[in-house]
């Protein structure tokens, strides 16, 4: 019997709930613990409260993690969870991830009242998102639809979609599996036409690193595969010092031990990108991801990103 409950620290959201509950489960499972031993704790954050302008104007991802790591380091909570591609990847002193959870499916959805994929939408159709990198792929395949911010977590963007503020919207497969939205689905994005966010569909666990009996209860929770995948998408990220002000995408996939990673960078109008591809072993995936990314950044000249589109 433990001598004091596991703390669990998450946003409030419909779907960060449901990550962190799957979390506690694992957890309940995996050591036959009390229930009663592993609790939530919810923590609003700045990008929560911001709801009304694009988030790469106010800092970018660090805003769905920031208090959520302060509570992490001033012992508030054992352990924080996220969604994966929502986490810098510079974290604060201290902090580490220490397990990353079975991945879900990475890719996106089209949803529309209005049409049954993306290419059939009527020209000039309004296309509703908060991410650069779905922007920038939207324009690329279709540069005479409209982009418009649309911030809120999913149940919010469906309803805004159902009121007709926007004519499609794209959110990440995973999320609408996670809260039993499938349904709702129009289209399922192909990896060529729209290459995931780094880390998409993951859910990652982020724990003090010296906080040594959390981590290794948590140790039974992760999955060497999307660990491997999520590791050399990172370094991708990491390499072109990216977040959510910059069009990135970036998607690894283990075979066996051969692992195969692809890369893109695009201007934010979607007038201009560029891709690459890696394949090597499991052990290579921090060295693929940063040298894709090297190679991109020495195709492109300065200020490739500034153009806001």
């Amino acid at each position: 019997m433990r001598s004091r409950n596991i703390r669990i620290g998450t946003r409030a959201s419909p779907l960060a709930l449901w990550q962190a509950n799957d979390v506690r489960r694992r957890l309940i499972a995996a050591h036959d613990l009390d229930g009663e031993q592993v609790e939530l704790k919810t923590i609003t954050t700045t990008g929560d409260t911001i709801q009304d302008k694009a988030l790469r104007e106010f800092g970018g991802k660090g805003l769905f993690s920031k208090e959520i790591e302060e509570a992490l380091l001033a012992g508030e909570i054992d352990l924080a969870v996220h969604s994966m591609k929502d986490l810098q990847t510079r974290l604060p002193e201290g902090l580490g991830i220490s397990c990353v959870l079975a991945r879900e499916d990475v890719r996106d959805a089209f949803l529309s009242p209005k049409a049954a994929t993306l290419r059939d939408l009527p020209e000039g159709a309004v296309v509703g998102t908060s991410s650069l990198r779905r922007q920038a792929q939207v324009k690329r395949l279709r540069p005479d639809l409209q982009v418009a911010t649309f911030r809120g977590n999913v149940e919010t963007r469906l309803r805004k979609l159902a009121d007709g503020v926007v004519d499609a919207t794209l959110l990440a497969l995973a999320g609408l599996k996670r809260l039993g939205l499938e349904d709702r689905i129009t289209a399922k994005m192909s990896i060529e036409d729209m290459l995931p966010a780094v880390a998409q569909g993951a859910i990652g666990v982020e724990t003090r690193r010296d906080n040594d009996d959390i981590n290794h209860l948590l140790a039974p929770l992760n999955d060497e595969v999307t660990a491997i995948c999520v590791t050399a998408e990172r370094a991708f990220l990491s390499e072109l010092d990216g977040s959510c002000r910059t069009p990135i995408a970036g998607l690894g996939e283990l075979e066996g031990d051969k692992l195969h990673f692809q890369g893109m960078i695009l201007r934010p109008d979607g007038s201009e990108w560029h891709a690459t591809e890696r394949t090597g072993g499991a052990e290579d995936a921090v060295a693929m991801g940063t040298d894709a990314a090297r190679e991109l950044l020495g195709r492109v000249a300065p200020g490739f990103f500034e153009d806001a589109g």
